[in-house]
């Protein structure tokens, strides 16, 4: 099994928003969007700091993937 961030990559189309306004807005290190930009673990933290900037929930921004 493996996260996905599609969802969160969805919304930001959506809203208009690219990496780097997500950062911006966030307030998040580049090094912590390119690990979401990869697929790759981040902390909780960081979730939800995303959930809280765009008024979501985690579902809305992740999903797991199974092989």
């Amino acid at each position: 099994m493996k996260i996905s961030y599609n969802k969160l990559w969805k919304m930001l189309i959506d809203k208009e928003m690219n990496k780097n306004d997500l950062k911006e807005a966030t307030g998040l290190s580049a090094a912590s969007v390119a690990k979401l930009g990869k697929g790759a673990n981040i902390t909780t933290d960081v979730l939800l700091k995303i959930c809280e900037t765009m008024d979501c929930e985690l579902e809305d921004i992740m999903e797991i993937k199974r092989d």
